[in-house]
């Protein structure tokens, strides 16, 4: 869920820039060394994921999975998502230099707040009913707050200007949250399986 450049004003460009630059401190700051393969490899899941990325309006959809992330990551989402974003920028030009701080918001700061949701379950063993329940709140929480978070953006920069594309936005992006849930659905039960005193030591 890019925006592109060209669409958003320089005061909304630089309060997403404080925002993010506070995110990516937090998360350097409380990163540990025995976590960085497991940020890793969520940063790559997350640049893979995005790559098959189809512009509608003056966004674009693509998967996510930034609810998964966010959940075992909490806020070393944001050094993840910078670095998957940044590359995303270089290769194929998505998004933008002038809304990577935006972007990044969008994207990790629903992720961020699906892992204060949910993370006590991580300690505990997850039953098919918790794991479905787990899967499908970060398709809905990750995608939807990152559309939510979108359409307040471009609400608040561009006033009733954007309001056909908000739509257009929003339901283009369902199949992306009953695909974004299945998968994180799996990918929670596979490890369940893997880790089945819980998902703690991911932590």
């Amino acid at each position: 869920m890019h925006l592109s450049e060209g669409v958003l004003h320089t005061p909304t460009l630089i309060v997403g820039y404080l925002v993010a630059s506070i995110g990516v401190s937090i998360g350097l700051r409380r990163l540990e060394s025995q976590r960085l393969p497991l940020v890793a490899l969520f940063s790559a899941v997350f640049f893979i994921a995005s790559t098959i990325h189809i512009p509608v309006g003056v966004g674009s959809v693509h998967l996510i999975l930034n609810g998964l992330a966010g959940l075992l990551l909490g806020w070393a989402v944001f050094p993840a998502f910078l670095i998957a974003l940044v590359l995303q920028i270089l290769f194929f030009s998505f998004g933008g230099f002038a809304v990577l701080g935006i972007n990044l918001c969008i994207m990790a700061l629903p992720a961020l707040a699906f892992h204060y949701m949910c993370r006590t379950f991580l300690g505990t063993h997850l039953n098919r009913a918790k794991q479905f329940g787990i899967g499908a709140g970060a398709g809905i929480i990750g995608v939807g707050g990152a559309g939510v978070l979108a359409a307040i953006i471009l609400a608040a920069d561009g006033g009733k200007q954007y309001t056909d594309l908000i739509a257009l936005l929003w339901l283009s992006h369902i199949p992306v949250f009953i695909l974004d849930s299945i998968i994180s659905f799996d990918i929670i039960a596979t490890l369940t399986k893997m880790l089945p005193h819980g998902l703690g030591s991911l932590k």
